[in-house]
């Protein structure tokens, strides 16, 4: 094929398609996609770039997308094109028919793992048809549904994450703590926005090995006296009062922590215990400083005596003036409300524990920096600030 009737990986639609593939994304949205990149039809150069940048590159990598997603894809491709008249390209058709002698339906059934790589698109002021990326590759459950719901990557893990990335002064040098960490989706975008300290935790053991795979594949150190980012074995059940306030974040973040009754009690003994202590401007922080290319650590500059930033000038956030000695700390937490009778639970435990929730749904919106995640329903999403009234 000529190289100029070649498709460019960078213009907006193709850089939708590679992206929903990396990530996994159901393929009926990968064919939407590739019609985009046709003007309609997938044509001999969109079958071309599939097999150049979806097929070919990534097919010798470790960490790519599973041999019966890429199976599915490709059947559906080729129906696809044979149902427009379109010749399919031969690589197209070797590919699949090794894939239908080699891979069985129903191989990722259960608590199989696969390979997601979830690409943050931002868009680029100088041109608009070109876009800058943060790619997080993870490790993660076919079907959160099946036993293995610590190892999804649920969609207000996503939300978090788009916010983070979207305002990273509310979350630079500053000390985080997650609850429910899940696959690590959270943690690691505070990492790319230079958080002093991320604590990670999670009641599940092997939750908990599945995240801190997941800090190693994208290159990030753990677990040693430099390390910015640590996992610990939280349940929240047993998690004592002096353990919690030892602690001390200066932000605590949940995503779809919201979804048990039976576990809400220990969930708000949990952020209570966490929200209530006061946080001194005139202690020593921790500052960031580049190791490496790839490798985040911590560096401790003794007397460094800067207050904590305001979340946003305006209050936006509704973060308190920073005049004050001390401050307390806030929690971020998104949720989808799958269940209202559990959701006012949570509201009337909340109020018990002389804790203010604030909706911020409407007023903080993070950028959408996942447009090609058609799976990904944001309006379902509900956001919220919390801190000890």
């Amino acid at each position: 094929m000529d190289e100029d009737s070649k498709l460019d990986p960078d213009t907006q639609e193709c850089l939708h398609l590679i992206s929903a593939f990396l990530a996994m994304e159901p393929t009926h949205s990968l064919i939407f996609f590739a019609r985009e990149c046709g003007k309609g039809l997938i044509t001999n150069q969109v079958q071309d770039f599939i097999w150049q940048y979806c097929i070919n590159k990534t097919m010798n990598e470790e960490n790519r997308p599973s041999d019966l997603y890429v199976k599915n894809f490709l059947k559906k491709v080729i129906v696809e094109v044979e149902s427009s008249s379109i010749e399919v390209m031969d690589e197209l058709y070797e590919q699949f028919s090794y894939y239908m002698t080699s891979v069985k339906d129903g191989f990722e059934r259960g608590n199989s793992r696969v390979y997601k790589r979830i690409s943050f698109l931002f868009p680029n002021v100088s041109s608009c048809s070109r876009v800058e990326k943060i790619v997080i590759p993870l490790q993660c459950s076919v079907n959160m549904l099946e036993g293995d719901t610590g190892c999804s990557v649920w969609p207000s893990s996503l939300f978090l994450s788009e916010f983070i990335l979207s305002h990273p002064d509310i979350f630079s040098n500053k000390s985080c703590f997650e609850v429910g960490s899940g696959v690590g989706l959270v943690g690691i975008s505070l990492a790319y926005v230079k958080a002093s300290k991320i604590i990670l935790t999670d009641g599940d053991l092997s939750t908990l090995a599945n995240m801190k795979h997941n800090l190693e594949l994208n290159q990030l150190k753990m677990q040693t006296k430099m390390s910015q980012i640590k996992c610990k074995h939280l349940p929240w059940e047993s998690a004592s009062e002096e353990e919690l306030q030892g602690f001390k974040p200066d932000i605590v973040l949940g995503a779809d922590v919201i979804y048990d009754p039976l576990c809400l009690p220990d969930l708000l003994r949990v952020l209570t215990n966490l929200l209530s202590q006061k946080i001194s401007n005139g202690c020593t922080k921790d500052k960031l400083y580049d190791a490496g290319d790839d490798t985040l650590l911590l560096k401790t500059t003794p007397n460094d005596c800067n207050s904590l930033e305001s979340v946003h000038h305006d209050n936006k956030f509704g973060s308190q003036p920073d005049a004050a000695k001390e401050r307390q700390p806030v929690a971020y937490l998104a949720t989808v409300i799958r269940n209202m009778e559990t959701f006012d639970c949570f509201m009337k435990l909340a109020n018990e524990a002389h804790l203010s929730v604030l909706d911020i749904t409407e007023s903080c919106k993070p950028l959408n920096l996942l447009p090609y995640m058609r799976s990904y329903d944001r309006p379902s999403i509900r956001f919220f600030r919390i801190n000890s009234s």
